[in-house]
């Protein structure tokens, strides 16, 4: 993988599903995974704080995002968005469906940091997939 596709400053969102959820359901939340595949594809990876374990949720989950209540669900997610702020991250990896609506599609505009570029996990890691092209 070309980790010099991703040199921009790249923070990680840790949904309740894959985190806090998980590790209450089947004691074992996903932190270190995921993060270990974003040190293989960039450069710049920098922390929310709090993080893993002590991470605030976007305000998406728990059938938030497709429920009527915008007004709410966008004020929910009023701390996560200043966590995304304050890492001055330019890049940010939310792997669950439901955050990665919630953070790209109402709290960027929102809170204003339409600059940072949301993005799955798996796309990160499509994006770092770079095959040379063989010589002939």
């Amino acid at each position: 993988m070309d980790k010099s596709v991703h040199q921009e400053l790249t923070t990680y969102h840790d949904p309740c599903n894959y985190a806090r959820k998980s590790e209450r359901t089947f004691g074992h939340g996903y932190y270190e995974e995921p993060r270990w595949v974003l040190q293989q594809c960039c450069e710049n990876f920098v922390e929310m704080y709090p993080n893993r374990a002590n991470n605030f949720c976007c305000g998406g989950g728990g059938g938030a995002w497709a429920s009527p209540y915008t007004e709410e669900r966008i004020f929910y997610g009023r701390v996560k968005a200043k966590q995304i702020k304050d890492t001055g991250a330019k890049l940010l990896i939310a792997p669950c469906h439901n955050c990665r609506d919630q953070i790209m599609k109402s709290l960027r505009k929102e809170y204003d940091f339409m600059d940072v570029e949301v993005k799955y996990l798996w796309e990160l890691v499509a994006d770092s997939l770079i095959i040379e092209p063989r010589e002939e």
